[in-house]
């Protein structure tokens, strides 16, 4: 079972006008707040800068000259074209089959209608200064925040730009959810990272896919991305669901401690 779903050009050329314009919109406004009023800056043991403003966290490129985003989240509520996305069966019908085909008693039982939101979230490999993310997994960080209902919340990726190697595009490990919370990587001071020794490569599938398309995989996925040294951006709207009726990530707190409990 290789756990995740790819579905091609999902959405069409003047969806995805809407849905790049909605997103740079959001991108400025954000930006634009950041600049002019207070923000609550945190920096993580690696070293990155996260700024909170208004609810939403700008986490900055770490090595990008001058300021460049590479990721906003939540972003919910901040578009109404963004936001009808949480409710369109092209993305609730398969992702309540991923949800249900999980190893977990709720997730067995659940239904399009019968998904949540966890989180929305905005990614940003920018031309030329889109950095790499290391081998993790998503679940570690949730775990952190939701406990044990981590184990049923999945992401879908809607791929505003063209999806190559060369700019980036995320390589997995099929089937590597199957594993539970693998091991992470004793170097990272953030303790969320997966050990690249654990890491069967040879496995590995990087996943090209046209503007429009969506992936689809459970947070204990296996997965890294590249940088972006491509003249042209590499964006995505990222959908995190979980069953209905469970607080949103923003409605929680992250606990590192809850880490120490893990393998």
């Amino acid at each position: 079972m290789s756990g995740y779903v790819l579905l091609p050009r999902l959405f069409t050329a003047m969806e995805l006008d809407r849905l790049r314009d909605a997103v740079e919109q959001v991108h400025a406004a954000v930006v634009s707040a950041a600049e002019a009023g207070q923000t609550q800056l945190t920096v993580w043991p690696d070293g990155h800068r996260l700024e909170e403003i208004d609810g939403t966290t700008i986490h900055w490129e770490p090595d990008a000259p001058g300021k460049a985003v590479r990721s906003l989240s939540p972003v919910s509520g901040m578009s109404p074209v963004i936001d009808a996305l949480w409710t369109d069966p092209r993305l609730t019908r398969p992702m309540a089959a991923l949800l249900s085909s999980l190893p977990t008693p709720m997730a067995r039982s659940l239904g399009a209608s019968s998904l949540g939101p966890f989180v929305a979230k905005l990614n940003f490999k920018r031309a030329g200064v889109g950095s790499e993310f290391a081998w993790h997994q998503d679940f570690p960080y949730w775990y952190g925040c939701a406990g044990s209902s981590a184990y049923e919340i999945a992401t879908a990726i809607v791929m505003l730009d063209d999806n190559t190697v060369a700019n980036g595009a995320m390589t997995l490990v099929p089937g590597s959810h199957l594993g539970g919370p693998a091991r992470r990587d004793p170097r990272d001071p953030t303790g969320l990272y997966v050990d690249p020794a654990a890491v069967d490569e040879s496995a590995a599938v990087t996943i090209e896919a046209p503007a429009g398309s969506v992936l689809m995989f459970p947070g204990l996925m296996v997965h890294r991305s590249a940088p972006n040294r491509t003249a042209t951006d590499r964006r995505s709207l990222l959908f995190c669901f979980q069953p209905a009726g469970r607080p949103e990530l923003s409605a929680l707190t992250y606990d590192a401690e809850r880490l120490a409990s893990l393998p």
